[in-house]
């Protein structure tokens, strides 16, 4: 763990080019802008949405409480029927960015300190800095990518938007992996 300590400068610039990069993958590339689209009776929805309720959350459609339950004419027929969709559900009121921004930049810091350790354990502080940032650059490849990856399989997340998430994954990855090869101890 005393090792970590000494990897506090690669972890906080890694996680502060992260934070630049994703910022411009969002605000000026805006590649992902195409991944949410707006359903043409929103408002409607909306309102049904609302007269309904819900706490924040994830919601299912249909909602089926056992997958014996899947096998009932009545349930099967909703998912004939459709629409299958899962949904989150969020608190009203304003995005709030500020919140949003400073967790993201924790979750970097957390990432690259992971990295930074597991590159540790394996190679030791004396290892060659190549070894260690492309070690570095795998682990947090996949920090950043299966989640996505895991939305496809199990939520339907359009295989489309999980390849841009995994382009996203490779070049934070990247960037850790260039950092930490850099500022290695």
């Amino acid at each position: 763990m005393n090792g970590v300590f000494q990897l506090w400068l690669p972890i906080l610039v890694t996680a502060v080019l992260i934070f630049v990069a994703s910022s411009l993958i969002h605000m000026v590339f805006k590649w992902h802008n195409s991944d949410y689209r707006k359903l043409a009776n929103e408002d409607d929805v909306r309102a049904a949405i609302r007269a309904g309720s819900p706490l924040p959350g994830q919601y299912v459609l249909p909602h089926c409480t056992d997958m014996k339950d899947m096998q009932g004419d009545a349930m099967q027929k909703k998912f004939v029927e459709g629409p299958n969709a899962f949904v989150t559900i969020r608190k009203n009121g304003l995005p709030t960015m500020g919140t949003a921004l400073s967790l993201w930049f924790v979750y970097c810091i957390v990432i690259a300190a992971i990295a930074g350790a597991i590159a540790i354990h394996v190679y030791g502080l004396n290892a060659n800095p190549h070894r260690a940032g492309h070690l570095v650059g795998l682990v947090s490849f996949l920090a950043f990518t299966c989640g996505s990856i895991q939305m496809g399989i199990w939520m339907g997340k359009p295989w489309g938007s999980v390849a841009k998430d995994a382009l996203d994954g490779l070049i934070y990855a990247t960037i850790g992996a260039f950092t930490f090869m850099w500022l290695w101890p």
